[in-house]
């Protein structure tokens, strides 16, 4: 239905600027015949407007007019914080008072948006911006011009972190009118108990076996200060619990502990729940800090001059982090004479020094080719394996040394070694096999050219290998006649290896073909040192494009069902597929912020998936403080709603400039807006009635003035 509108324009028949001057010499000169009295002023002043409104040229412009229906925007918060209590049912019942007020009024267009927290994607380092209604707005407006606007409606707990005064300037329009007005209807009760527990300073990077310190407070809200009661806090870190004190809230405490591993470290600090409190989410805050070694030194005594020696001093050389103490032993079996031992060493070796008072401080001693001779004596090698039951590790790179009379294995260091030499050497051309152990080992898994349970390797061979009865630990490599070659064991809390050959040098000077012989040294080098990443059996979870994957890591055939803990605290039992030899995983994808934890009876996991303390949980009782610079700017309203909605205000049109709210209604701004379908113009003056006019008033003049 079309709008007429009737409106008189002028439409000039010459240039404006000439006729306003035109206009302006016409009025200076009536005005001079004024004040001279002339005669027949009057009939000049009329024929000089009737000449005037000639060139002005007036118009009836009639226009048809499409009026265009107001947008109205009801923006429904579906953040997580709106699941407490019974935010979210408030809102749908209060949703469907507003439909049925809105399906009534007339020459209004709804726009129903739900929006609320910002998903994640990726890593840990992705968005967290909590609860944003302002953007999805924007988007669901950005069709229309802001003149049709007539008015916005959120429903929320008023927890909203984009109410910034940048959206003020967006909702107001370009023909300056004000801006139309922003309701909030509030859920939830604003008086609710809750703790919350806020992390004040944490460190990113710690040294490992140091001491590290982290600063926290616990916030409470519902609370009086003199009902204040000290709060219980733990301090986790992987899952198990480390330190414990209290704390009164609001006040800034310290804890204090040393970090275990390097590699990441998952802290947790939780508080103990309050009775009555929102939500438990918030009591836990996790950080993530990353353990640094501060140097790791190790022992290098190598029995005698041989090729393979400078392999491991070039290997150990060549790792930043590693302080290598290196003693050569230059006199061969073979040489036979009178010179005392301690001349031989270039530099006295201090065999008390290292295998007594600084043994504890090693974190690695490689016996490489070294058999008794007197140098070390037998005390200091009971020393060793001491040292080893109480966590050191002890590499055995054995020569034909080990076979011999003077052998190693008729030391204390037996004890510890995982196997017996037969007496025997094997020397001739054999290419080293991975064993089915040697697959799922984290030290032999995977390395390049290695082949595979089924197939053989296609690196270069090794022309001696010891021959030994395994009595302990893991064969992860093989000889010919699967004679062990390489073998691991943990005795006590400490972890020894033995290789059995000295040629591992041939691959790196490319003998055959050459093999991964820096790699595997590497690798087996740093199992004995405890790195984390390559421990037999792991549980890792982590964040893998906003999905949750989980890996068990084992030496078994198969991997148990775990229970995996989410955010929220329900439990789930989760059952791994085969991925690789001794790899299990699962891929979950779960759109649940903050901490996840696992647990397989033996092992356990924890990981934060999206940020680490999700800002939508870090406030959760319902307010208006947030909204009530908007509101006010817009003239709106904010109006607490009872939980089942029963007092949702009514609606009501309302025309521009005129108070947009009251106590119990919403006030929908009409700016009577439309679309121009038609113009049609008709000239007042047409030429002969213009002229017969000019000329009536110039004949009239002249009459007079005849007279």
């Amino acid at each position: 239905m079309f709008n007429q509108n009737l409106s008189l324009v002028f439409s000039p028949l010459i240039n404006t600027n000439l006729l306003w001057a035109l206009a302006i010499l016409s009025l200076c000169l009536i005005a001079v015949m004024l004040w001279r009295r002339a005669r027949g002023v009057v009939w000049r002043t009329l024929t000089t407007l009737a000449l005037l409104a000639i060139l002005a040229n007036p118009v009836a412009r009639e226009e048809e007019r499409d009026p265009t229906p107001d947008v109205v925007a009801i923006v429904s918060d579906r953040s997580d914080s709106m699941s407490l209590e019974k935010r979210s049912q408030t809102v749908d019942a209060a949703l469907e008072s507003l439909r049925a007020q809105l399906g009534r009024l007339k020459g209004v267009e709804t726009r129903f948006i739900e929006a609320g927290a910002q998903t994640f994607e990726g890593t840990e380092t992705a968005a967290n911006n909590g609860t944003s209604l302002f953007a999805p707005l924007s988007d669901a407006l950005a069709d229309i011009p802001l003149d049709r606007l007539g008015g916005i409606i959120m429903l929320t707990d008023g927890l909203v972190d984009d109410a910034t005064p940048a959206v003020l300037a967006k909702l107001k329009d370009v023909s300056s009118k004000s801006a139309a007005p922003l309701h909030v209807l509030l859920t939830g009760d604003p008086k609710a108990m809750d703790r919350r527990l806020v992390i004040e300073q944490a460190p990113r990077f710690g040294i490992v076996d140091e001491p590290v310190t982290i600063s926290f407070r616990v916030d409470e809200t519902g609370t009086t200060k003199e009902a204040a009661q000290p709060i219980p806090i733990r301090l986790r870190l992987d899952g198990i619990e480390v330190a414990a004190t209290t704390t009164l809230p609001g006040q800034v405490t310290d804890l204090t502990f040393d970090l275990p591993h390097a590699g990441r470290n998952v802290i947790e600090i939780e508080a103990d729940t309050a009775p009555g409190e929102l939500t438990e989410q918030n009591n836990v805050a996790v950080t993530l800090t990353n353990g640094i070694r501060d140097r790791l030194r190790v022992l290098l005594v190598s029995g005698e001059p041989h090729p393979g020696e400078r392999t491991w001093r070039n290997l150990l050389k060549a790792d930043p982090a590693v302080d290598l103490v290196h003693f050569t032993i230059l006199r061969p079996p073979d040489k036979q004479d009178s010179t005392p031992v301690n001349e031989l060493s270039l530099i006295a070796f201090p065999t008390r020094e290292l295998f007594s008072l600084k043994l504890a401080e090693f974190d690695l001693i490689i016996f490489d080719r070294y058999q008794r001779r007197g140098v070390l004596p037998i005390t200091y090698l009971y020393n060793v394996a001491d040292y080893v039951e109480n966590g050191g590790a002890v590499l055995n790179a054995a020569g034909p040394d080990f076979a011999s009379s003077l052998s190693i294995y008729r030391t204390p260091l037996a004890a510890i070694l995982p196997s017996a030499p037969s007496g025997g050497l094997y020397e001739g051309a054999f290419r080293p096999h991975i064993t089915p152990q040697g697959h799922r080992h984290p030290v032999t898994a995977g390395l390049p050219d290695g082949g595979t349970p089924t197939t053989d390797p296609s690196w270069g061979r090794w022309m001696r290998l010891v021959e030994s009865e395994q009595t302990s630990g893991v064969s992860v490599l093989t000889g010919p006649n699967d004679q062990p070659l390489l073998l691991l064991d943990r005795i006590g809390e400490g972890r020894v290896a033995q290789l059995l050959s000295d040629h591992a040098w041939l691959w790196s000077r490319g003998f055959d073909g050459g093999g991964p012989q820096a790699e595997l040294l590497r690798r087996l080098a740093h199992w004995l040192m405890k790195e984390p990443d390559l421990e037999e059996e792991q549980l890792l979870l982590s964040d893998r494009n906003g999905q949750l994957l989980i890996e068990r890591f084992t030496m078994k055939e198969e991997a148990l069902p775990l229970a995996l803990t989410y955010p929220d605290g329900h439990v789930e039992t989760i059952t791994l597929a085969p991925k690789s030899d001794g790899v299990f995983s699962a891929q979950l994808d779960t759109k649940q912020h903050g901490l996840y934890r696992a647990d397989d009876g033996e092992l356990t996991a924890i990981t934060a998936l999206g940020p680490a303390n999700p800002k939508e949980f870090q406030e959760v009782v319902s307010t208006e403080t947030r909204l009530a610079a908007l509101v006010e700017a817009t003239q709106g309203g904010v109006f607490w709603l009872d939980e089942d909605a029963g007092n949702t205000p009514y609606l009501r049109q309302t025309k521009l400039n005129r108070d947009a709210a009251g106590n119990n209604w919403i006030g929908l701004r009409q700016n009577g807006e439309y679309v121009l379908r038609a113009v049609k113009e008709t000239s007042l003056l047409g030429p002969l009635l213009a002229l017969i006019i000019a000329f009536g008033f110039l004949i009239g003049g002249w009459v007079r003035e005849a007279r």
